[in-house]
């Protein structure tokens, strides 16, 4: 058996970021040889304009393309439009959906993650993760007056700033919004954005393009409607027309540190004879009984009941590990992903992981943290594929220099916003400071500092200060002797430190 086991291909589940990089990258390491991709979506994710802003700073926009656009650009990558139904690592095979067996010599599972809904099997709940629950979405948005959405993430953050023309509940579990990516003093600059009304000139997004239009419709009824697309990114709103019926521009009232209780159809609520709230247009009137009749009810933990026409969960995502759990006996990390090592490798010989799916376990650096974002996917796809390479031709492989320091560039509510290091003092304890500059309507920066050292920062608007923090990060020079000089906006940080 051992021998047979060099003979088959490279293997690569998940047509995501994470996948395509890595059978990409193995493409070119292995000219000579067929690399498999699997995918259960008949359109892939792939990276262009790829630019490297900094060291670690990247900015790249995604395309989802057919994926005879990717056999094109590489002869030797096989696509599999199929799910996997089962993984038999002991045998060093995976059966796909259509009853095939593929052999692989090694195997990188890039399936992503599912987002966590609320509840399963409500009409009108729905989850947004993926271009086909984006589309689903915004045809019910065109007949909705009101909405709420639960969750605190980028998706969340992004939809309540693009919906217009209908009310907006918006019930988030932490004190402040965005809670993933900001601080309260953040949220707090954005907020102000949010509430204004938005300026008519759109700025043209750039970052995602849906060809999903030009696969044929039946290829993509045929992929099976459970099977889970890949991950939207951060401009997966800009192809779409995000109104609802009412013609007012921005409407949003945000229930903070609640969660959903339960979620009641009309039938069910008229038995209960309970009271649901009006939406709240001014803070200081008494709070009013709603005599409209919605569709679905949603009790919050704190007690209110609002009626909607639809209930929009984004509250993050679950690795997407159950097709390869039966009958394999992988270790798993606390958030239910794959847990890999430093070279990208699952508990099972040969197999790897990359992306949403796996848990990194190994040591990191102290101003490195996993999040399922695009950057990470990419990021993760490229190394594996390095480290599979190295592996099969028994050679050693170093750390990739992207995982010395977490670097996230996006944009929210339409200004840049660049994450670097711990920068919500992630695991720092109370043993850290915080540095603030801020200009209303324009910028936001914060750093956070430990010992006269610099651990993160976020930067919010065009402050040009990403790579002289990065370097101030990454090379941990003592600033005590700055101060709050650090931040002075008179003051060129960059000629002290070039």
């Amino acid at each position: 058996m051992e021998a047979a086991r060099s003979v088959g291909p490279f293997v690569v589940v998940g047509g995501g970021i994470a996948g395509v990089t890595c059978a990409e990258q193995l493409a070119v390491t292995f000219p000579e040889e067929d690399i498999l991709l699997v995918t259960a979506s008949p359109v892939i994710k792939a990276v262009t304009n790829f630019k490297q802003v900094s060291k670690v700073l990247e900015e790249f926009d995604v395309e989802e393309q057919p994926s005879t656009v990717l056999e094109n650009r590489f002869p030797n990558i096989k696509v599999i439009e199929s799910g996997v139904r089962q993984l038999k690592s002991e045998e060093h095979c995976i059966i796909t959906e259509d009853g095939h067996q593929h052999v692989y010599k090694k195997l990188c599972l890039c399936a992503g993650a599912k987002p966590k809904l609320i509840c399963e099997g409500n009409p009108y709940v729905l989850g947004i993760r993926d271009t086909d629950s984006a589309q689903e979405f915004q045809k019910q948005l065109t007949k909705a007056k009101r909405i709420m959405i639960v969750g605190n993430g980028g998706i969340a953050l992004e939809l309540v700033y693009e919906i217009e023309g209908c009310e907006v509940i918006w019930a988030i579990k932490d004190k402040a919004i965005g809670n993933t990516f900001f601080d309260a003093g953040a949220a707090e600059f954005l907020i102000s954005k949010l509430m204004s009304e938005k300026s008519e000139a759109k700025i043209a997004h750039r970052r995602t393009i849906y060809t999903v239009e030009g696969v044929k419709k039946e290829n993509r009824t045929k992929a099976k409607a459970e099977n889970v697309g890949s991950a939207l990114g951060p401009d997966w709103h800009g192809g779409l027309d995000l109104k609802g019926t009412e013609e007012f521009s921005h409407s949003i009232h945000i229930e903070t540190r609640c969660e959903v209780k339960k979620i009641y159809l009309q039938e069910e609520f008229k038995i209960m004879k309970k009271k649901p709230l009006a939406f709240p247009k001014d803070q200081h009137k008494s709070v009013t009984v709603d005599k409209e009749v919605w569709p679905v009810y949603v009790e919050l933990t704190n007690g209110k009941i609002y009626g909607c026409d639809f209930l929009v969960s984004a509250t993050g995502v679950m690795p997407n590990v159950h097709p390869f759990l039966h009958g394999n006996n992988f270790d798993l990390g606390e958030d239910g992903g794959l847990k890999v090592d430093d070279q990208m490798r699952t508990s099972l010989p040969d197999i790897y992981a990359a992306g949403d799916i796996c848990t990194a376990c190994w040591q990191p650096s102290p101003v490195w943290q996993q999040m399922r974002l695009w950057t990470q996917a990419r990021q993760m796809g490229w190394y594996a594929a390095k480290c599979m390479a190295a592996a099969s031709l028994g050679q050693s492989i170093d750390m990739d220099f992207s995982f010395e320091l977490f670097a996230h560039v996006t944009k929210f509510f339409n200004y840049k916003v660049v994450l670097l290091g711990k920068y919500n003092a992630q695991g720092l304890g109370s043993d850290h400071e915080l540095m603030l500059r801020c200009t209303r309507g324009q910028e936001y920066v914060k750093v956070v500092m430990q010992n006269g050292r610099m651990m993160g920062a976020v930067l919010i608007g065009e402050t040009d200060l990403e790579e002289t923090f990065e370097n101030l990060i990454l090379n941990q020079m003592d600033l005590s002797s700055y101060g709050e000089g650090l931040l002075d906006p008179d003051i060129d940080i960059e000629d002290y430190f070039d």
